[in-house]
């Protein structure tokens, strides 16, 4: 649902409903599909450093993807009903206000946009139409920056997160197994860093942020986490042997 652009609004900024809950996917699903690329590559890579057997990769692999999808799902859930039920106390107290005392709620209004820089007059005129109209959503959007009807949803994000850890997963999952040893851990280490480049460059795209910043934090991240399990699984393998 999109509502009328306003005169002098641009094109591509998000001036429409239903904002907060396409973030709540982007967001669910950036970290789903990092987390899932990272932690999968992390266990594989750290298993594939011990021994050059593949049945202990894979079933460590497997473990990691199963298990890490789950545990997102439920930390995205959890997460956002958090917030979720935040937002509706803030609204429900807020509709409770105006029931009891809408000429305190008016004032206050008033008083709102006059911080905002508006002139009394201004303020009143501003304060008494939005009141007019849909005095809940008016007090809502200056005071708690909530739209009632853009309230997220729990189980977007659980979805988006696991339907996007899986998906990260599978491509260390497939790097590692399909490629003989011992170039197997190297091509692993160049799949995982392309794509994590990808993830961070597009969810930068989307939010209109620094590309590149987002390209090396997401690249760094990876290699420092990848290079580590490497090291451990090396020094077991070692000792093992």
């Amino acid at each position: 649902m999109t509502i009328p652009s306003a005169p002098g609004a641009h094109r591509d900024e998000p001036h429409r409903v239903g904002l907060s809950q396409r973030l709540n996917w982007l967001r669910a699903g950036v970290l789903g599909a990092n987390d899932g690329i990272v932690s999968t590559a992390a266990v594989v890579v750290g298993v594939a450093g011990a021994t050059s057997e593949v049945m202990p990769v894979l079933l460590a692999g497997s473990a990691a993807l199963v298990g890490g999808a789950i545990s997102m799902a439920l930390g995205e859930y959890v997460s956002v009903s958090s917030q979720r039920d935040t937002e509706r106390a803030l609204i429900e107290k807020e509709r409770r206000e105006l029931a009891d005392d809408p000429e305190a709620e008016l004032a206050e209004l008033v008083g709102l946009y006059e911080a905002r820089g508006l002139s009394h007059d201004t303020a009143t005129r501003v304060a008494t139409e939005l009141t007019a109209n849909d005095a809940l959503s008016a007090h809502l959007s200056i005071e708690l920056n909530i739209d009632q009807d853009d309230v997220v949803s729990p189980w977007h994000a659980a979805l988006a997160s696991a339907i996007a850890f899986l998906v990260g997963a599978l491509l260390p999952m497939a790097t590692i197994l399909l490629v003989p040893h011992p170039a197997r851990i190297v091509w692993t280490f160049i799949a995982v860093l392309l794509a994590l480049a990808i993830t961070g460059y597009t969810a930068a795209w989307i939010g209109a942020a620094s590309r590149w910043r987002a390209v090396a934090r997401t690249v760094t991240g990876g290699a420092i986490a990848l290079g580590a399990t490497f090291l451990v699984g090396s020094l077991f393998g070692t000792v093992v042997g």
